[in-house]
């Protein structure tokens, strides 16, 4: 699975996913910084990248339909610190390899995951997979 970290999360993140043996690259290492939320968008539909980020503007599924994407995570953490991100990502890791992402968006918290997009919308609980 490959990742496109969005410039508003800490680049911790991409490591993270690096130690688990995803490709993961930032908004920052490709020279991004600054682009609109569309370029971002075009950028990893080409790539085949899964979009992960705090920007609430690619939950906007008439926007941004999950479907004409690898994938899109928005992250929800009560407190943005690099600590509460960093802590919500670890806990994701174990869903990324148990539950489906391509044409999906989820909105992660604390307390679940949504997904949106495909033929329903679902919670999970981010401590725990779901038996599919």
């Amino acid at each position: 699975m490959r990742f496109k970290v969005d410039e508003n999360l800490p680049v911790e993140i991409a490591d993270l996913l690096r130690r688990h043996h995803y490709d993961a690259m930032t908004i920052l290492e490709q020279q991004m910084t600054g682009q609109p939320d569309e370029v971002v968008a075009d950028v990893c539909q080409r790539e085949h990248r899964v979009l992960i980020t705090l920007d609430l503007d690619f939950s906007d599924i008439r926007r941004y339909p999950p479907e004409n994407y690898a994938g899109i995570i928005v992250l929800r953490p009560a407190n943005q610190g690099v600590g509460a991100v960093l802590r919500l990502t670890q806990r994701l890791l174990p869903l990324l390899s148990h539950e489906p992402l391509t044409g999906l968006l989820w909105i992660v918290d604390e307390h679940r995951v949504r997904i949106r997009g495909g033929s329903d919308s679902t919670d999970s609980d981010p401590h725990a997979s779901r038996n599919s």
